[in-house]
């Protein structure tokens, strides 16, 4: 039209919707069969009905009570529980650094071992490949050769040769089926096709803490048995619109409830990180996995070296005066271009826990904030090469040293509110993926919540607690890159 000849958008984007109809009809099938026999009735579905009651996993030979033997460790019971798994659901819970993926990969060889097929699937291609690149280089290590086939959106022909692409669901059931291929991965959207009922023994649902519950039970039909591997205490699944109430639940939160950790005789917990240093595994077990993650032995050796007031590991907290900022802080974006540059001057390393010395550069350094705006004035502030972005975009990933910009002046200009900024599984995240140092940059204030009710205490809970057990360096004065001359006091 004339009249609009003259206007032109100032963005273009694309919707990419997906028909839920597979899941909604997968659901509707599980609920006639349970209206027709009872929620508890010998039978199909079992897995998805054991895991919708929380019941404990069903184990060939398990006389009940605690899964792990005595001193066996979470790593070694989910590989001697794995091929006992008869028709029920395991649930695993994997702590930052806990080798969830080590774990889960092993897992799958010691089926494919005992004559099991096998079903990889989480919310997204890139988890499903980490897993399944995982079980190939565990199976090389093992002396076998496992060629899984994976169902994509698009052949990508740039993985590894040893896994099988495809675009045709058929294709890969009939793989199955046929034994041409013994380990399979796939979204929600394949593994919850009736054609693909009971076409695995064992479906593992990875970052099943992202999963919601009802994704979960569309999938389960195919495979007698469940594993469930995530962390609830991690980021949970992102949801957009409205639901109601207990509608985003996953199913790792499910069969977890209100509590930290997995209850030794409903799930296994892997209780040791193999991140960690000592002094932030004590925060983290502490605040999230109620004192039961450990570090592995060795880790003690992880620091930076050099002189400077970050030296060695641990948690600091670098105070940084400003007012009115929402989801952007010049002030902040100074001082961590300013941090940068001092852990990155020469003579400054950082030790392995093998006690092998490294020069820190750019990419040892992981600087994360909350709000996208923060992170576009952070990657123009920084040099090219640095590793910014939201804790959403670093969950799974580790550095020596991370850098959290929390933005915000006070908790009432936060833009999404205290359960955003404040929240304990975000702030997991962005703490846990530091192998020595941990550097919180923020307000004062808001360690200084005006909490109006039990909730919001809970969620500022984490933060107060950091800053007890953190060192403080202020920057009082201009720092030159390198000299080290910023106050420090360690409480």
């Amino acid at each position: 039209m004339k009249a609009c000849a003259d206007l032109h958008p100032t963005s273009v984007f694309r919707h990419k919707v997906y028909d839920t109809i597979i899941i909604a009809e997968s659901l509707m099938r599980l609920g006639a069969w349970v209206a027709e026999h009872g929620l508890d009735a010998p039978g199909a579905h079992r897995a998805a009905r054991d895991l919708l009651l929380k019941r404990a996993p069903r184990i060939a030979g398990h006389a009940g009570g605690g899964l792990e033997a005595a001193g066996e460790g979470g790593v070694r019971a989910a590989r001697r529980i794995a091929p006992l798994l008869d028709h029920g659901t395991l649930a695993i819970q994997g702590p930052p650094g806990s080798g969830k993926t080590f774990t889960g990969a092993r897992m799958i060889c010691d089926l494919v071992r005992a004559g099991k097929r096998v079903g990889v699937c989480a919310m997204s291609h890139k988890v499903i490949r980490n897993l399944l690149d995982e079980v190939v280089e565990a199976a090389l290590e093992n002396g076998m050769t496992i060629r899984p086939i994976e169902k994509v959106s698009e052949l990508t022909g740039n993985g590894d040769p040893s896994i099988t692409e495809s675009t045709d669901n058929a294709e890969v059931r009939d793989a199955l089926r046929g034994g041409t291929h013994r380990v399979a991965g796939g979204t929600q959207y394949m593994w919850a096709r009736e054609e693909f009922r009971e076409a695995v023994d064992v479906l593992f649902v990875d970052e099943a803490g992202q999963m919601s519950l009802a994704n979960v039970l569309a999938i389960a039909p195919s495979a007698a048995s469940l594993v469930l591997l995530g962390d609830p205490q991690q980021l949970d699944q992102p949801i957009q619109g409205s639901h109601p109430d207990g509608a985003a639940v996953s199913a790792l939160q499910h069969v977890l409830g209100d509590e930290q950790t997995i209850a030794p005789d409903r799930g296994l917990f892997l209780e040791e990180t193999w991140r960690l240093p000592p002094v932030i595994c004590a925060l983290t077990s502490e605040l999230f996995y109620e004192r039961r993650l450990t570090s592995h032995e060795g880790l003690e050796r992880q620091a930076l070296t050099g002189a400077g007031p970050f030296a060695g590991a641990g948690l600091w907290y670098v105070p940084v005066v400003h007012d009115a900022n929402q989801s952007s802080s010049a002030e902040e974006v100074a001082v961590v271009k300013r941090l940068v540059s001092m852990l990155t001057a020469p003579g400054r390393g950082w030790r392995d826990h093998h006690g092998c010395e490294h020069r820190l550069g750019l990419d040892h350094i992981l600087v994360i904030a909350p709000y996208n705006a923060q992170v576009a004035d952070l990657s123009a502030a920084l040099p090219d090469g640095a590793r910014v972005g939201t804790v959403d975009r670093f969950q799974g990933q580790e550095a020596p040293v991370v850098i959290y910009s929390m933005t915000t002046s006070t908790p009432e200009d936060a833009p999404r509110g205290m359960d955003f900024l404040y929240s304990p599984n975000r702030f997991n995240v962005a703490t846990s993926r530091a192998r020595c140092a941990c550097i919180v940059v923020g307000s004062p204030r808001l360690f200084e919540p005006d909490c109006q009710s039990p909730r919001q205490i809970k969620l500022a809970n984490a933060f107060c607690r950091y800053l007890e057990c953190a060192g403080e360096v202020r920057f009082d004065a201009p720092v030159e890159a390198g000299d080290g001359s910023a106050g420090r006091r360690e409480d």
